[in-house]
């Protein structure tokens, strides 16, 4: 096995490991994902078919980059879920609080009626200061540079 393909199951594993813990935590640990999580999910995903993809055809050099956008992809919604967490900034309307000040009361109730179940702008779990989301940053980051190593030992 080359070291490009080493290197493209490492990344294609990551993403998996990545995508099973986030099952792991939603349907063992009883957390229910928010939008901006499942959000998170999808370039896992895609970085899983690119990886196999790339090991199925290794001739085509691309496939690495592509990896490693999918990769950065993820990385980037966790880094905004994370700030959301935070309240660094505002998340998505759908799944976050916002300021009720200025609400009547049938808007307030309004609100209320149609928050989601799961907001993003609240922290289930985190381990050494870092959520989930934060984790998901970290880790796909670190999965960006796996992916750019695949790419350049072409």
């Amino acid at each position: 096995m080359t070291r490009r393909n080493i290197l493209v199951l490492v990344a294609t594993c990551g993403s998996v490991a990545l995508l099973l813990g986030a099952w792991g935590f939603q349907y063992i640990g009883g957390l229910p994902p928010c939008k901006l999580c499942i959000w998170q999910r999808y370039p896992h995903g895609v970085a899983i078919l690119i990886g196999a993809l790339a090991l199925a055809l290794p001739r085509q050099a691309y496939l690495p980059l592509l990896g490693g956008l999918a990769a950065l992809t993820t990385a980037v919604i966790g880094v905004f879920h994370a700030g959301v967490e935070q309240k660094w900034w505002e998340g998505p309307s759908t799944c976050t609080s916002g300021d009720i000040g200025g609400l009547s009361s049938q808007e307030l109730m309004d609100q209320i009626m149609n928050a989601p179940l799961v907001r993003c702008d609240d922290i289930p779990w985190q381990m050494f200061g870092l959520s989930m989301a934060g984790w998901n940053a970290v880790l796909s980051a670190v999965l960006v540079l796996v992916w750019l190593a695949a790419w350049r030992a072409r």
